[in-house]
């Protein structure tokens, strides 16, 4: 009897042994990823996005009251959750939306005009112009040719691009040696028609032109969608809103 029960105290001592410290620590490192170091570059402000404020109005959902806890460019983008939090910026929700589109804007991804040089009290001026076809060869917007090949309405040899000039320019002056920048979220389209978000086209250039002009909500991620109403209503409400933008550009 003594030795049948040494032997079942052999068989189970295996199975109920403590495991070691230094088997624990194995196992918790393999289950325990390694946190992600924030990232602290802090991003220098562009001619679209100047400061604190118009960066808080841009992104939108009212984070422009948040304006007086950043003092400085540096400390918007310094500045981690728990730090936001003791600061009063309530509720998490809008801590974490800061926190996202302060990455993307680290990370270069702006929104419309983030990337516009030639802006002037947060306004530009977009513009669709003919160059030398030579001249540029990338694409623009929506992966059509930047540069066209030569109709009914355009010089022969030349093509058209997309163009930032100051808001109250009223011509376009080429210079060979300037690289023409390309600019995201607006495109040429119908030939000389220029497409983009934000775009207040201007008179007596038949949409080859617009103002975009920074205001509150422009880069703000939408909650929900709109509804324009049932199928055939939907096709009246955007009919109506054609007509309106080929009348401001008229």
């Amino acid at each position: 009897m003594a030795m049948r029960s040494w032997r079942l105290g052999s068989l189970i001592s295996p199975l109920t042994k403590t495991p070691s410290a230094t088997q624990q620590c194995v196992r918790l490192f393999h289950r325990t990823p390694a946190p992600s170091a924030p990232s602290s570059s802090v991003p220098p402000p562009t001619p679209f996005v100047p400061d604190v404020q118009t960066f808080l109005s841009l992104i939108g959902r009212n984070m422009t009251k948040f304006a007086d806890k950043f003092p400085t460019w540096e400390k918007l983008f310094t500045l981690q959750s728990r730090e936001l939090k003791q600061l009063g910026i309530e509720p998490t929700r809008q801590r974490r939306y800061l926190l996202r589109k302060r990455e993307k804007f680290r990370k270069g991804d702006h929104g419309p005009g983030g990337d516009l040089e030639n802006v002037i009290d947060g306004a530009a001026q977009l513009r669709v112009v003919e160059v030398p076809v030579g001249q540029e060869d990338a694409k623009q917007g929506d992966g059509r040719p930047g540069t066209l090949a030569s109709s009914a309405t355009l010089s022969p040899g030349m093509g058209r691009v997309i163009v930032n000039l100051p808001p109250d320019a009223t011509e376009y002056t080429h210079d060979p040696e300037t690289p023409i920048k390309r600019f995201a979220h607006f495109k040429i389209q119908s030939g000389a028609l220029l497409k983009g978000p934000h775009l207040r086209p201007l008179k007596g250039t038949n949409g080859s032109a617009a103002i975009l002009q920074a205001c509150e909500g422009m880069w703000e991620d939408k909650q929900g969608r709109k509804i324009l109403g049932g199928e055939r209503r939907r096709d009246e409400v955007m009919a109506k809103k054609r007509i309106e933008e080929k009348k401001k550009s008229a």
